[in-house]
């Protein structure tokens, strides 16, 4: 990887090494998947980055509304299931945290969009991204603002909002597991 790689991406790999060091797991599949990113990591910046081959870490979210009778999904363009938001990280980002919070708001065009500060699951899954990796997913609770209006990215064929208990099909594997933590995060938040 060229230097400037490495520099670019050094603080935001230190910050996923301190998340996931002091992260309690939601599920023992994902204290499991943690420790395998941990391990991934090991292997310096390199490991942020989707020129990785082994595979690199990834940011993904999980949007609710207020209340948290609905969940934001896409219909993600490539592979044409339903999933949460999220994706690779970018040079600019110095935190898993702030790398979530911009794939949601770039993917779900809502303005006003707040994140909560711990993972809620680490999930790990095979892709396409260089001939075939793997993507060791960090995942986050997203909060919209009341009245959030959704608008379709790029990437995405459509943009749905869904009662926790009815998500649509086809569903990304992965993305159902997402539920129960997002809403406890939310619990917190009122809470707190």
């Amino acid at each position: 990887m060229p230097d400037t790689s490495r520099t670019a991406y050094a603080e935001l790999h230190a910050d996923a090494v301190a998340a996931l060091r002091r992260w309690t797991a939601t599920s023992p599949a994902a204290a499991a998947n943690r420790d395998r990113t941990l391990a991934l990591l090991a292997a310096g910046p390199v490991a942020m980055t989707r020129t990785h081959r082994p595979g690199h870490v990834t940011a993904s979210a999980l949007v609710l509304d207020p209340s948290g009778e609905r969940v934001l999904l896409c219909l993600h363009g490539k592979f044409h299931k339903w999933v949460q938001l999220g994706g690779h990280c970018e040079p600019g980002d110095r935190t898993l945290v702030g790398a979530a919070l911009r794939e949601a708001t770039e993917e779900s065009g809502i303005a006003g969009l707040t994140v909560g500060p711990e993972p809620i699951d680490v999930d790990v899954h095979a892709v396409t991204c260089q001939g075939g990796s793997l993507h060791y997913d960090v995942r986050f609770a997203v909060f919209a603002p009341p009245g959030a209006t959704e608008r379709v990215s790029a990437e995405s064929d459509a943009l749905g909002w869904f009662p926790p208990d009815r998500l649509p099909t086809p569903l990304a594997d992965g993305t159902r597991q997402l539920v129960a933590p997002a809403l406890a995060a939310l619990a917190r938040r009122a809470a707190g």
